[in-house]
């Protein structure tokens, strides 16, 4: 008996929703993560892009556990000289919620091309309310 390996052009996306609401925000961002690079299916191929399609809504509720509203900061740089930007998670968790789960999200995803094309499959909300009822999206039970 051989071992399946999944072609790119078989892959059938389904949609997921995954709600944040009262949950931490590592959890939701893990669970996300699995959907998306695929680890979820029995039919699981490491080097075919065989993930499905994440919605995370509420994600404005999301819980930031211990110390991380104040003592974690995300930083970027401008580049320019003096340019390094920070702000912290307790702030981007009020102001942006939603860039504070893709900057989870992707950093959970294996640092390549297939996390690349994974990555835009993503939509996150801070609200309860999403635009993808057109495809059917189911919620997603661990």
């Amino acid at each position: 008996m051989s071992t399946f390996m999944k072609n790119p052009q078989d892959v059938e996306r389904k949609w997921y929703i995954v709600d944040a609401a009262d949950k931490p925000l590592g959890k939701v961002a893990a669970q996300a993560a699995t959907i998306l690079m695929g680890k979820h299916r029995p039919d699981y191929t490491p080097h075919v892009d065989c993930g499905d399609c994440v919605i995370v809504v509420n994600a404005a509720k999301a819980v930031l556990t211990g110390k991380k509203a104040s003592d974690k900061f995300y930083r970027h740089h401008t580049g320019h000289i003096g340019g390094l930007k920070e702000v912290s998670y307790g702030e981007l968790l009020e102001k942006n919620p939603e860039k504070l789960v893709n900057i989870a999200v992707k950093g959970m995803l294996p640092k390549n091309k297939i996390a690349s094309a994974a990555i835009t499959r993503l939509r996150v909300y801070s609200g309860d309310s999403h635009s993808q009822q057109a495809q059917k999206p189911e919620v997603f039970v661990k």
